[in-house]
């Protein structure tokens, strides 16, 4: 992160991975007899015993506890003070390139550039000096570690101050570590080479990588050198999309950068700020893994942007956890072949806080199955395919379907009217909405639709998985699906103003959602599980009605990352134009003047999320998560195309006000890649290539007669078999 003013330029550096892993929780090991289970929260809760939950998810007081829970910290501060007359104008990042130009007045009113570069491969960063600097002895550099800003902090929770330490060679080489009392330390150090500023970092237990990059001016140069190939091998490959509004170019355009900085096949797994964590403050909520939705919308665009590799440094942090979440799994739910992974984790899966409905969320282990599986259907033609679905989507499928048939039992059915059908169906007796109720002794209900979506999910991704990896069907996959409700609904008046009623979807049973709420949870069979059939118009008038419900409970209540939630939510349900709109919002309040996606949002008139006075809060003024930019660019390619079910759809709604448009190689389920142009509000030509072959079920939106390839064709869909590498072009007649 690059700010300052006057004459002074500051560089943060973070380093994702620098983890003090006192204080990680073992799943449920509160309870002093033993690992806490299903039976015993269920018992507990049914019987009101809100004590008792408490005491079973507490944190055992166990020796040195640290900050109380695992937490990542951040790194330092280089700062470049200019000489005397010397004032920074401006700031250009050049996305191509992967470059910062600073732009500076000098002393004698002439603009001079200094170029801020990055290695690829190496924890790496070069700063070009202009030549009227490259020499200057008025030029000031100075590294300040992040513990001289949070020294109270930190001693508090037994971590001391950085050390500092320096090399005698030519040009001086200086640096700090940041020790911690259980885990690897951070080294970070600059030298001046040729006129320019090296900065690299390593987390280790020596600095050797440091010393050796920044003693190496010619391998340091190579390696900063290698940096614009590997962009324009980036953006070849990323989806071109040129949009008629300039706030959702800059979504894409910006993300699509921010994709490659945050999740890079040869970086760190993407935790909630991930790199970009403050100098100046503890950063908050650990940048721990959240998979209750953070984790997952930060990884939504690699599927769609043709970046499957991304979720490479993922994948390989969940498999160092399979044993971790297997034990987890069959000690809570008492059956074998049940995963269980809880909503917050470091990355040693160790579970961060004692938050209680997080930890028994069961759906985070099925929303991590269904994108195993959506990264196996999408990259169908990459080499790695199948290992992802033999070694992650496979478990994760089964785990999280054993475990949740643990939860089941069967109760009287009913129909919609409340009366008995004398059959019986599957329910989940203890059940949670994400974050709904916090963790207090009402955060919890029968048949919560969130989970009943992600199960469902579950049930119809299994038999496909089977099939594909020549697996037995578990005839239990189609009786839960077909016995368990797909939502659980409620009925009344949403608007006592007018008397306004309907039956929607509730949080779970009994349980209206009764305010704005930041975790669209209840909404989750419309997206991200997409269990809810839109063209089943008995659903479709529940989906509706949900909908209204949710618009008038309004958003003051919402965080950064929910917001480009509900955009997805209005595109997938054909109200487009709300669905732009939402994102102007988002853009306008939960970013700030250097685009950083915050959590709370920048002003204290549209979101009670954050500090009562916004303009008085010192720290944690600004919360940011990666989550909320890349759940935007998200939102912003499910506008133009979305992979259901029934098929791809291409511009389901095309907004009113986008005269003109075009877009290439967004990457679709079944691994094909979809481009379209539109002309004078009107879809002028859809094009499509199959990357691997198979079945193609193309909802096109052109009429009823149209053509592909010259020939005319009838109906509002496409359905062929196609050829590795063949290309189609549809236009209308």
């Amino acid at each position: 992160m690059i700010w300052g003013r006057d004459r002074q330029l500051n560089i943060t550096i973070g380093r994702a991975g620098f983890w003090d892993h006192r204080g990680g929780n073992e799943f449920t090991a509160g309870r002093p007899s033993g690992k806490t289970t299903y039976q015993d929260v269920k018992r507990l809760l049914q019987a009101g015993d809100y004590d008792g939950i408490k005491r079973a998810f507490a944190m055992p007081k166990t020796g040195d506890q640290g900050f109380g829970h695992p937490q990542q910290l951040g790194g330092g501060r280089l700062e470049i003070t200019l000489p005397e007359g010397w004032t920074l104008k401006r700031g250009e990042l050049d996305m191509g390139r992967g470059e910062i130009v600073i732009v500076a007045l000098s002393s004698v009113k002439t603009e001079e550039h200094l170029v801020v570069k990055q290695a690829v491969d190496a924890e790496l960063t070069e700063v070009q000096l202009p030549k009227p600097l490259v020499n200057s002895s008025t030029l000031s550099v100075r590294l300040v570690p992040a513990s001289m800003f949070t020294k109270s902090q930190l001693e508090k929770s037994g971590v001391k101050p950085a050390e500092d330490w320096s090399m005698a060679v030519d040009g001086g080489l200086d640096g700090f570590q940041q020790l911690l009392p259980s885990d690897d330390a951070l080294t970070i150090g600059y030298a001046k080479r040729n006129g320019n500023i090296y900065v690299a970092s390593e987390v280790s237990k020596k600095q050797s990588v440091v010393e050796q990059l920044l003693t190496g001016v010619g391998q340091s140069k190579r390696m900063i050198n290698t940096t614009p190939q590997f962009w324009q091998e980036y953006w070849a490959s990323v989806p071109k999309i040129s949009l008629p509004d300039p706030a959702l170019q800059e979504i894409v355009d910006y993300g699509l950068y921010k994709q490659a900085c945050v999740s890079p096949p040869q970086g760190v797994a993407a935790a909630l700020q991930g790199p970009f964590m403050e100098d100046y403050q503890i950063v908050p909520w650990s940048n721990d893994y959240h998979f209750n939705i953070n984790v997952q919308m930060m990884y939504w665009p690699a599927l769609a942007t043709n970046r499957l590799s991304h979720f490479g440094p993922l994948w390989t942090m969940m498999r160092g956890w399979m044993p971790t979440l297997k034990q987890n799994g069959e000690a809570f739910f008492g059956r074998k072949g049940a995963l269980m992974l809880p909503h917050a984790v470091d990355d040693r899966c160790r579970v961060v806080g004692t938050f209680w409905t997080g930890t028994i969320d069961h759906a985070c282990t099925a929303w991590m199955a269904q994108m195993a599986w959506q990264h196996y259907r999408y990259g169908l033609d990459q080499p790695d395919a199948k290992q992802v679905l033999t070694d992650m989507a496979w478990p994760l499928l089964v785990g999280a379907f054993e475990g949740y048939y643990a939860m089941l039992e069967e109760v009287p059915g009913v129909d919609s009217s409340g009366s008995a059908t004398g059959g019986k169906r599957f329910s989940l007796p203890i059940s949670v909405s994400p974050e709904y109720g916090g963790d207090g002794p009402n955060a919890w209900g029968r048949d919560a639709s969130f989970q009943l979506a992600a199960l469902h999910r579950i049930c119809r991704i299994l038999p496909e998985a089977a099939r594909a990896l020549g697996q037995p069907i578990d005839p239990r996959w189609a009786d839960v699906d077909k016995r368990l409700p797909l939502y659980t609904t409620v009925k009344g008046v949403y608007m006592s103003e007018w008397n306004l009623t309907n039956e929607r979807i509730g949080l779970w049973q009994g349980k209206d959602l009764d305010g704005s709420h930041r975790h669209h949870s209840h909404l989750a069979g419309i997206y991200p599980f997409a269990t809810i059939d839109l063209n089943n118009p008995a659903q479709r008038k529940i989906v509706d009605n949900s909908l209204t419900t949710w618009r008038f409970r309004g958003a003051g209540g919402w965080s950064g990352w929910c917001v480009p939630w509900a955009s997805t939510l209005l595109a997938r349900t054909g109200q487009s134009e709300a669905a732009v709109n939402w994102l102007h919002y988002w853009k306008d309040n939960f970013t700030n003047e250097g685009r950083g996606t915050l959590h709370n949002a920048n002003n204290n008139g549209n979101s009670i999320m954050g500090a009562p006075d916004w303009t008085k809060e010192k720290q944690n003024r600004e919360i940011m998560q990666l989550d909320g930019g890349f759940g935007a660019l998200n939102a912003v390619l499910e506008l133009l195309v979305q992979s259901r079910d029934d098929g791809i759809y291409v511009l389901p709604g095309l907004p009113r006000t986008w005269r003109e448009l075009s877009f290439e190689r967004i990457r679709t389920d079944g691994a094909f890649q979809i481009g379209a142009t539109v002309r004078d509000n009107k879809v002028a030509e859809i094009r499509v290539k199959s990357l691997a072959g198979g079945a193609l079920r193309l909802v096109h939106g052109l009429g009823e007669q149209y053509q592909v390839n010259g020939k005319i064709m009838q109906g509002n869909t496409l359905e062929r078999s196609c050829q590795p590498g063949e290309e189609l072009i549809l236009k209308p007649i």
